[in-house]
């Protein structure tokens, strides 16, 4: 939990989130603006996070990554300009991160996960990670969990997105209108004489880790059930997780046809091994996952900002504990898995 140190904003301050304040209150900016954030992966999803994050007004964001800006990039990925090309990605998108909003401590970091130690990731109040394997991801995680530390993790393929939350022990405060009863004379019945009122309830939400979400029974009569929904966008997750790790990149445009039929192969052997029905995960959806449509970048980008906020101002109820963005059904929606 974020505390906000009974910590004062300045007048600068005040006037600079005015609007914020009167949304959701000045104990709720006070822990925004208390909170320190990692974002791991400049890519165009990376770029949607840290803008929204960074405009919201906490103590500090860290831009985490290794990789090179490359000329694909410049399609979904606003912070780093085109001159930047070839220079680690999370330094070239240091001067217009800051430059959206100064009172915010914008720093970066290129060195890759793997050679940073756990004690790294949980100096941050809430890490969110993109772009990394499924065990860079659980490891983090974890570290995250040990130390009470909030975590999200999220990518971006084609128009196709999902986000991972792990709030751990979360304690939120959620604004409900209640009718109550006013009898005000006496012809009034009580019937008709009644008024709304808005009360601020606590409430707590607990989470599991992401192996727990990513490991789900699917033998389960539960689990079963779901596929009567007919929305395959957890199984197309685990498959485009599996070929990051198999291949350590992202499906290819410039080997579209190669590609695809890699992600065909492993969606089969996904039906089979959790015993799916037959083409419950379409071709249709698997074709469109390649390179970052900047469109779905700001859609899930948008989605894992306004959870970074709610988490740490800990005002209204967080999602729990997947989201997805189907673009064949052109909808998002949330899931709970690994209870």
């Amino acid at each position: 939990m974020v505390e906000n140190n009974e910590m004062e904003l300045s007048e600068a301050e005040a006037e600079q989130y005015d609007r914020q304040i009167r949304l959701w209150g000045l104990e709720s900016q006070k822990r925004l603006r208390a909170s320190k954030v990692l974002v791991i992966g400049l890519s165009g999803l990376g770029a949607e996070i840290a803008k929204n994050i960074i405009l919201s007004g906490v103590k500090s964001v860290c831009l985490l990554d290794n990789e090179k800006l490359r000329e694909t990039d410049q399609y979904s990925q606003f912070l780093a300009p085109p001159d930047k090309i070839g220079e680690n990605r999370a330094e070239a998108s240091l001067l217009r991160a800051r430059a959206l909003n100064p009172m915010v401590d914008v720093t970066s970091e290129k060195k890759a996960v793997d050679d940073l130690p756990d004690n790294f990731f949980t100096e941050f109040d809430i890490v969110c990670a993109t772009g990394l394997k499924q065990e860079q991801l659980e490891r983090i995680n974890n570290a995250c969990r040990d130390c009470n530390k909030k975590f999200l993790c999220g990518d971006v393929w084609g128009m196709f997105g999902y986000m991972f939350t792990d709030l751990v022990d979360h304690e939120y405060s959620e604004e409900i209108v209640q009718h109550k009863a006013v009898k005000r004379g006496p012809d009034d019945s009580e019937k008709n004489a009644r008024e709304t009122v808005t009360i601020t309830v606590k409430r707590r939400a607990i989470y599991v880790p992401l192996q727990n979400a990513l490991s789900a029974d699917w033998s389960k009569p539960e689990l079963r059930s779901r596929l009567r929904r007919g929305d395959p966008s957890y199984f197309v997750m685990k498959i485009l997780l599996r070929f990051r790790d198999e291949y350590n990149r992202n499906p290819d445009p410039a080997k579209r046809k190669a590609d695809t039929e890699i992600i065909f192969k492993m969606r089969n052997e996904l039906v089979k091994e959790l015993n799916l029905p037959a083409g419950f995960v379409s071709d249709e959806i698997l074709t469109d996952v390649f390179g970052i449509v900047s469109g779905a970048a700001a859609v899930m980008g948008g989605v894992i900002g306004q959870e970074i906020v709610k988490a740490v101002s800990q005002r209204e109820p967080p999602h729990n504990n997947m989201f997805f963005f189907n673009p064949v059904k052109c909808v998002g929606f949330v899931e709970l898995y690994g209870q």
